[in-house]
């Protein structure tokens, strides 16, 4: 028997039983494969999380979890994940238009964590960056949550300014200042790589919403001059930068391109098929964060090319249906539901391709995760709110189609 997801919302109208009946079953139907790919992604994750962990607590870093012996991150993960499932289905149950009602509001709410990240006493350092708010059983990290809000904020800001997508000082300024000051936040902490990201997806939802062409050409230039510059301008982002250009000379492989290297060494050991589960060596000390930013590289060298290549159809196949769903969304006026779905896969796509490419050597090294898969309590349960918010839009469009209400 399938699985299936309690989708009964109701109806505050009157209806015979028979009605009921019909109707419920109709909305029992939701996107089962993406439920599916999600859940694959995660388990494979949660595997891979422990399996290039294990050796972890032999390492003086990480000596506080050695009570927990070699399970400690697995433990953990597996917690994630199930405060993760437990987030998608409260979020699943949230209308679209009551999202974008509080679209604003949660903007102005995430602004506020990104601000007590820089107070110290409130602020968790980690790897000397101040990213964290610590509610003592795990940490949250806000530029993670501003990921997600910066899909609804800027889906409800195209359609609330829809008139003036082609003026500068209307359409889009008030949106570049906003953002701004995001960036501003998270270059203090700092976190140039969560920058990025929601750059991108302010940036995509704006041009799918309509902005001039002419316009969005000009401030893509404008940005690229001005990530140049932040790079340009401070001394470690430099010289991590001409390290990844060279990644291989003496210096630069024992320095700022230590991961890369070691990361590329375990890609070339992984050949087509891998070592095998769990034959890891790079994973043994030689390859720092193995279990987080880096895991892609344990994965290709234990599952090999081919692990590496189902893992890339996987996220290629949750991209491309959350264009979908957007476009269905769109065809059928939900504008915003539209709009936020496509963010959540430009959001998905460009953290998936720049932590692959960081992985794959073809990016400099920065600080972002595998979404749904490395390990982190923060990034994988908002991966999962924001897959929960594109299944309920898929569920409306369904509903929508068949002449339901909502």
């Amino acid at each position: 028997m399938p699985f299936q997801l309690p989708f009964r919302f109701g109806s505050s109208s009157a209806s015979t039983p028979m009605d009921s009946r019909a109707r419920q079953s109709k909305m029992m139907e939701y996107d089962q494969p993406l439920v599916w790919v999600t859940l694959l992604l995660m388990l494979l994750g949660m595997v891979m999380v422990y399996s290039a962990s294990i050796s972890l607590p032999d390492s003086p870093k990480f000596a506080n979890y050695v009570r927990w012996q070699n399970t400690y991150f697995l433990q953990r993960q597996a917690m994630f994940i199930a405060v993760s499932l437990v987030a998608g289905l409260f979020v699943f149950r949230v209308r679209i238009a009551d999202l974008q009602k509080a679209a604003p509001y949660l903007f102005i709410c995430t602004l506020v964590l990104l601000v007590a990240v820089l107070i110290p006493g409130l602020g968790v350092v980690v790897n000397g960056g101040r990213r964290w708010l610590s509610l003592k059983v795990f940490n949250v990290q806000p530029s993670e949550l501003m990921k997600v809000v910066a899909v609804l904020y800027a889906a409800d800001y195209t359609v609330r300014k829809q008139q003036y997508m082609h003026k500068l000082t209307k359409g889009f300024m008030p949106m570049a200042a906003a953002v701004g000051f995001v960036g501003l936040l998270l270059l203090l902490e700092p976190d140039l790589g969560a920058f990025g990201v929601i750059v991108c997806i302010a940036m995509g939802i704006l041009f799918l919403g309509g902005i001039n062409a002419i316009w969005f050409g000009g401030i893509g230039a404008v940005l690229v001059v001005i990530f140049g510059s932040i790079i340009a301008l401070s001394k470690f982002r430099r010289e991590r930068y001409f390290a990844y250009l060279n990644p291989w000379e003496e210096d630069n492989a024992m320095n700022k391109s230590y991961q890369l290297t070691h990361s590329l060494i375990a890609f070339g050991r992984g050949e087509i098929f891998g070592v095998g589960l769990g034959g890891s060596v790079e994973k043994l000390h030689y390859l720092p964060e193995a279990h987080t930013d880096f895991l892609l590289a344990v994965i290709g060298e234990e599952l090999g090319l081919a692990g590496v290549l189902v893992v890339i159809a996987l996220f290629y196949w949750i991209i491309k249906r959350a264009f979908d769903i957007g476009r269905q969304a769109i065809a059928i006026d939900q504008t915003f539901a539209g709009l936020t779905a496509k963010g959540i896969g430009i959001w998905i796509g460009v953290q998936t391709f720049i932590n692959m490419g960081v992985n794959l050597g073809l990016l400099p090294t920065k600080g972002l995760t595998l979404p749904l898969m490395s390990y982190g309590g923060t990034g994988v349960v908002i991966n999962c709110i924001g897959l929960a918010i594109l299944l309920r839009i898929d569920y409306e469009n369904r509903v929508l189609m068949r002449g339901g209400r909502l």
